[in-house]
């Protein structure tokens, strides 16, 4: 999921939905009749990549990472969602065993599905340079470093831990801030080589435009209503423009690979944005790449 632009004119735009299952989208962008355990197989043939956010509420299990690897096609990508025990309760302080036991659990068996890992922090948790520096720089930068860490987990995962990889591949990490102050973290995160989550929210939660990393990373919430509202055809035409641009490097930039989620699910508005949003962008993968 992490290739080189080198010899590309422009990045892989990656577009596709925060989260599956959701009842709403049954007998509507699911099939009707369409049995529950088939939902994921069914978006792997619509979109190349789905945030899984399960693992930010718990620890996942080793066997829920294969069976979902094995759900979806080759070339399919998993953006997954950070811990928010390390993020909302430590709030990133003395992460490191939380770290270790949030790659044992299972993250590592999605193989080469394994895409980008989003941090997302808490309203309340403000930009302190020290706090984000010590944590950008404890996140493993490829699967290899991953396993070193995960070794290092504590006895809550005794027994059920995944502990190996294929292949090292590199990890791509995103952080979606939501405090004002988060504008003062552009330098560490591109010292870090850390994508600032560009999030529409309805206005409620500052959006960060600054480019940070090589790689882009936008959550459509809603543009009127935090996760209930869909996009208007003149929206989606805008975030199209903004994608295409971040792909091919406008404005002198490098090219860069753009993943979006559409997170406007509570009304089932998702998958069909993302479907729309998909057909509008030059570079977008119809099918996973």
């Amino acid at each position: 999921m992490a290739d080189s632009l080198t010899d590309r004119d422009a990045g892989a735009v990656r577009i596709g939905t925060s989260g599956w299952r959701y009842a709403s989208w049954r007998g509507d962008f699911y099939p009707r009749g369409l049995v529950q355990r088939r939902e994921l197989e069914f978006m792997g043939t619509k979109f190349p990549t789905v945030e899984l956010n399960g693992s930010f509420y718990s620890l996942q299990r080793p066997e829920s990472y294969r069976r979902w690897r094995d759900a979806v096609p080759e070339g399919f990508g998993f953006a997954v969602k950070g811990s928010r025990y390390v993020t909302h309760m430590l709030r990133m302080r003395d992460a490191e065993t939380g770290l270790a036991n949030f790659f044992a659990s299972g993250v590592l068996a999605l193989g080469a599905a394994l895409g980008p890992i989003l941090w997302q922090l808490p309203e309340r948790q403000e930009f302190e340079a020290d706090v984000l520096d010590a944590f950008l720089a404890m996140l493993p930068r490829s699967t290899a470093d991953a396993l070193r860490l995960a070794r290092r987990h504590d006895r809550r995962l005794d027994g059920r831990a995944w502990l190996e990889i294929d292949e090292d591949r590199p990890i791509r990490h995103a952080l979606e801030p939501r405090a004002e102050s988060f504008r003062e973290a552009g330098p560490l995160l591109r010292h870090h080589d850390v994508a600032m989550v560009c999030a529409d929210t309805a206005g409620r939660f500052p959006r960060f435009d600054e480019v940070t990393a090589g790689f882009s990373y936008i959550r459509l919430h809603g543009a009127e209503e935090l996760y209930s509202s869909g996009y208007t055809a003149e929206q989606l035409d805008e975030w199209a423009r903004a994608i295409d641009a971040m792909a091919v490097g406008a404005e002198g930039r490098a090219p860069r690979d753009v993943y979006v989620y559409f997170d406007n699910d509570a009304r089932g508005h998702a998958p069909h944005d993302a479907e729309s949003l998909r057909r509008r962008c030059a570079y977008a993968s119809g099918q996973p790449v």
